[in-house]
């Protein structure tokens, strides 16, 4: 547990760095720009990226050891940012916002490849806790990891809007380098006890999506819950593209940033509820429900022009995330053996952060030059005005609206599913062990597919916790 809590801290400020510019980043574009075409380009593509290269990122964990992995991430993500502090000192910043211009496409680029590829720690992560904790307290320490990501998010919103309100977008820079320093020195001085991972002798290729899909179907249902984490991510790329722009509109940038802040509080209370309470018996079942509440948060949260509202809102809605987060990430470890997890974590990322994407390059057009101006209108005003009423960005609240509801339709239909059913008692019933007791690995033939290094699974299941049995 203690190498576990090291591991934690310092994704914990590697969360930070990357939360706090990309904040930066977005913040700063729509000040300079007030588009919301342009936040919602740069979201949409941030999670594009996300889902381009989760299955990359999963097959890197299982074939090397965690801690080379996020120190390889560390490196990367301090390069990407050194570069874009240079190309921020040779351009002027006309030119870095400037959406015509290629500059504004490179500056973005390397600045959100740098925060991407920061994720493959969080994968990394989410196999640290199938190796280094119980198996009975992996929903607590999923709960833990919230928690963190929690704190991470609220000191990176007030930060990030202070930072750009007050220093701008340079020394903003200059803080997430020192920062991404930091956190690469701290994991120099970390140890994780981990065995080679086994290699397979055919060397399947840097995309293992033949090995993501085996691992994913040798545990029945499991598709169907990734599935279900898909609706988070639904109505999260409607959050990317707009959330933002509305809360510019009710707020100056700084204060905006210390309402994000605190809102984020709502981040730690649900990790710390997970980590107190667990789950429940059926981490799905909590799951969908959860997602319905959220739904209704996403369609109630502006339906007035009332500050104090949104922000409740968003601090509500934010208290369920982690629960959602920790309900998959707990059935996951339980039921696939640990050897294929990093590519289970992966394929899970990359499919739910596509629907991100989608609906964010859907939406951010359309709000911008459909339903924001239809709003405006005197038609829109006399049709929509007895739901929302009046205000700046009724617009962007009837988006919210329609998207929430959506989001609660798909969850309940999700509750009448086969894979609902067949999944949970699944969980119940421990089919697939945690990590490996002997059963059939879904990758591996025969005995001759893996190297003669030690097998890490056998190593954490019998020695790494003074000999407890992980399942």
């Amino acid at each position: 547990m203690r190498t576990f809590l090291h591991v934690l801290v310092n994704t914990m400020i590697a969360n930070v760095t990357t939360s706090f510019l990309w904040f930066a980043l977005t913040f700063w574009v729509y000040l300079e720009t007030r588009s919301v075409l342009a936040t919602g380009i740069i979201g949409g593509a941030y999670m594009l990226l996300i889902a381009l290269f989760g299955m990359v990122f999963g097959t890197l964990v299982d074939r090397h050891r965690k801690h080379r992995v996020m120190v390889l991430s560390s490196v990367v993500s301090l390069v990407a940012f050194t570069l874009a502090g240079v190309l921020y000192l040779l351009q002027p910043e006309s030119a870095l916002v400037d959406l015509g211009g290629p500059w504004f496409w490179v500056f973005s680029g390397v600045i959100l490849f740098g925060a991407v590829v920061e994720n493959m720690r969080n994968i990394a992560l989410s196999t640290t806790v199938t190796l280094l904790v119980p198996v009975e307290r992996h929903a607590n320490a999923n709960g833990m990891v919230g928690t963190v990501q929690g704190l991470a998010f609220m000191v990176t919103s007030v930060f990030s809007g202070l930072a750009i309100g007050i220093v701008g977008m340079g020394w903003t820079l200059a803080i997430a380098i020192v920062l991404t320093l930091v956190a690469l020195v701290h994991l120099l001085f970390v140890r994780i006890p981990e065995e080679k991972p086994a290699v397979d002798a055919d060397r399947p290729p840097m995309i293992d999506l033949r090995g993501s899909v085996a691992a994913v179907r040798a545990a029945p249902g499991l598709f169907a819950l990734i599935l279900f984490s898909t609706f988070n991510n639904l109505i999260g790329g409607v959050y990317m593209a707009l959330m933002d722009p509305y809360g510019l509109e009710l707020f100056p940038v700084e204060i905006w940033g210390i309402v994000l802040g605190v809102t984020a509080t709502g981040f730690i209370i649900g990790g710390l509820v997970v980590a107190k309470w667990g789950l429940g018996e059926n981490p799905i079942r909590t799951m969908l429900l959860v997602v319905i509440v959220m739904g209704l948060l996403g369609a109630l949260f502006t339906i007035r022009d009332w500050w104090l509202l949104y922000a409740l809102g968003i601090w509500a809605y934010m208290c369920l995330i982690p629960v959602v987060e920790a309900a998959e990430q707990t059935v996951i470890q339980k039921v696939v053996p640990f050897r294929t997890q990093g590519r289970v974590f992966g394929f899970a990322q990359a499919f739910e952060a596509a629907a991100a994407p989608i609906t964010a390059f859907l939406i951010a057009p359309l709000a911008e030059f459909w339903i924001i101006p239809y709003m405006e209108s005197d038609d829109g005003q006399a049709t929509w005005g007895w739901v929302l009423g009046d205000g700046v960005a009724r617009g962007i609240a009837l988006v919210f609206l329609f998207s929430g509801l959506i989001m609660v339709a798909l969850a309940l239909a999700a509750f009448t599913t086969r894979s609902y059913r067949m999944l949970s008692t699944e969980f119940r019933e421990g089919v697939t062990p945690a990590v490996g007791d002997g059963r059939e690995d879904p990758e591996a033939d025969d005995a001759g597919s893996a190297s003669a290094d030690a097998d890490p699974l056998t190593e954490s299941a019998t020695g790494g916790r003074g000999g407890r049995r992980a399942d």
